[in-house]
């Protein structure tokens, strides 16, 4: 007899330093290292690195984005773990911060060559700023219908 699939997914996202975020949802994106996937309750089980990008958690008509830097993803037929370097949800990211951030990075670049062994480092910061800013803009057009 085939196994039932599950109704809901259960969400946990964790950095080192807090549980940010854990509930009930229907549906979970993430930015995979290979590409953008997305995962339904009764997925096939799998891992896979996550790079800094965007997490949309679906539930019913409603969207909550969330700003993740790098991590890790767990997909369980029932369950979706992420584990990220940084995660804020869209809602918390205080994007004034964020510009700012993208601007000492900006400078940063400009200051230096791609040989400096900063580069690297300051090309990050500006990825993740870049990230924040637009995910905090996504989020004020939280979705209802």
């Amino acid at each position: 007899m085939p196994e039932k699939i599950p109704e809901k997914l259960s969400f946990v996202l964790l950095t080192p330093e807090k549980r940010v975020d854990e509930r009930q949802i229907d549906e979970v994106i993430a930015p995979g290292i290979e590409g953008e996937f997305g995962v339904l309750p009764g997925h096939v089980p799998f891992i896979t690195l996550l790079k800094v990008g965007e997490v949309e958690l679906r539930d019913k008509s409603d969207v909550e984005r969330v700003a993740i830097s790098w991590g890790y993803s767990e997909v369980l037929p029932d369950r979706v773990t992420i584990l990220a370097e940084t995660a804020e949800l869209a809602r918390q990211i205080d994007v004034e911060r964020a510009i700012r951030a993208k601007e000492r990075a900006e400078d940063k670049l400009r200051a230096i060559s791609p040989e400096d062994k900063e580069y690297a480092f300051y090309l990050a910061a500006l990825e993740r700023a870049i990230n924040r800013i637009q995910v905090a803009g996504k989020g004020e057009l939280r979705i209802r219908t």
